[in-house]
């Protein structure tokens, strides 16, 4: 994986659940890549586990056959469908991905790889055994050192863990450590969660849906702020999104300040206006850095509560992005409810989160 440019920025497409090549998902699968291919603007794209539904050779080919031409790097790793054969075998053949556990650097951001079902006995056995906790600690140990935040991506939260202890260690290893955001699958939905150290993000899957349109997260890591907000495969360009500051939600009130507004946009079309706001203020322009980066003419003034932006293309497409910089302090999370569901943001329509829970985890179908 290459830096782009200066912040970290991916896409996240959900569970993919592949059956076969004329299914739904497969389809859905094939115009989401289509769409973000040779998005240069985005450092790589994760697939979260789950990338077959029986974890079988032919199954894994449809995967490798649609991202053979798909330009950007793609990071894959391990879901319990993966483990429905028994092993991991087929997954590792077919798609000749790293092992993980596994790091790669993407400019000051260190990305760390885990495999939940690997060590387990496969199903929703997860576990990551003595040595990729170990590995985990040593990486977090060394990128505190270096001053250098992680992303972690895992299939799911760390409470699903059944080891022996893993639970509660795995928790407290991330939110004590340098780690801003945590990616997950498995849910099906949607959800937000944040312990007051760490953001959970789980994307709604493309395999098993139940609720809303078939899409992906684009997500983002400037400084020290996270920015996430789901797509819909079918939304039109031009598509922005508010990289810095953050988010009081998203950032636990924890990473909001920031000198100057910038944000990452994806566009087939030039683009005509782009512009940022400061609560009821004047529009000001926001200037190129270049890949789809621009930055405030000026400084945040002090003092603003809400920050929103707007673009506009020449083919007349239009799309607005907004973050509240102050908000209600929400009490830090108790120690065991770190790394679960249980700091849920709850329903958030702007960023693609519906609330519902709605997936075999929780409220939905049993598939």
């Amino acid at each position: 994986m290459t830096r782009s440019t200066d912040f970290l920025a991916f896409a996240h497409i959900g569970d993919l659940h592949l059956t076969t090549a004329d299914a739904d998902n497969a389809r859905d699968l094939r115009t989401i890549l289509q769409r973000l291919r040779e998005r240069q603007e985005l450092d790589f794209v994760f697939l979260p586990g789950d990338n077959a539904d029986n974890g079988t050779a032919e199954q894994y080919r449809l995967l490798r056959q649609a991202l053979a031409d798909f330009t950007l790097p793609v990071a894959v790793i391990t879901g319990d469908h993966d483990m429905e054969g028994g092993d991991l075998g087929p997954f590792y053949a077919e798609l000749q991905v790293p092992r993980s556990p596994y790091a790669k650097a993407v400019g000051d951001v260190r990305c760390l790889f885990l495999d939940m079902c690997g060590p387990g006995g496969g199903g929703p056995d997860f576990r990551l055994g003595a040595e990729q906790v170990q590995w985990l600690e040593r990486e977090l140990l060394e990128a505190s050192r270096q001053e250098r935040q992680c992303v972690v991506f895992m299939h799911s939260y760390p409470a699903d863990l059944r080891g022996p202890g893993e639970a509660e260690r795995v928790a407290r290893l991330l939110h004590e450590g340098p780690v801003r955001l945590v990616e997950i699958g498995h849910t099906h939905y949607n959800e937000l969660a944040h312990d007051g150290g760490v953001l959970y993000a789980a994307c709604r899957s493309s395999g098993q849906i139940e609720e809303g349109g078939v899409g992906f997260a684009l997500v983002t890591l400037d400084g020290p702020a996270v920015s996430w907000r789901f797509r819909e495969s079918r939304e039109a360009w031009p598509w922005v999104q508010i990289t810095a500051p953050g988010d009081a939600r998203l950032n636990g009130m924890g990473a909001v300040e920031a000198s100057e507004c910038r944000v990452l946009v994806l566009a087939e079309a030039e683009l005509t206006a782009c512009e940022w706001q400061c609560d009821e203020g004047p529009w000001w322009p926001l200037v190129s850095l270049g890949k789809g980066r621009y930055r405030g003419d000026r400084p945040v003034p002090a003092g603003a509560r809400r920050l929103q932006v707007r673009v506009r293309d020449a083919r007349g497409g239009e799309d607005r992005d907004q973050i509240e910089l102050t908000g209600p302090q929400r009490p830090l999370a108790a120690p065991a409810d770190w790394g679960s569901d249980r700091t849920s943001l709850g329903e958030w329509q702007a960023k693609g989160v519906l609330g519902t829970q709605l997936g075999p985890n929780r409220n939905g179908r049993k598939w």
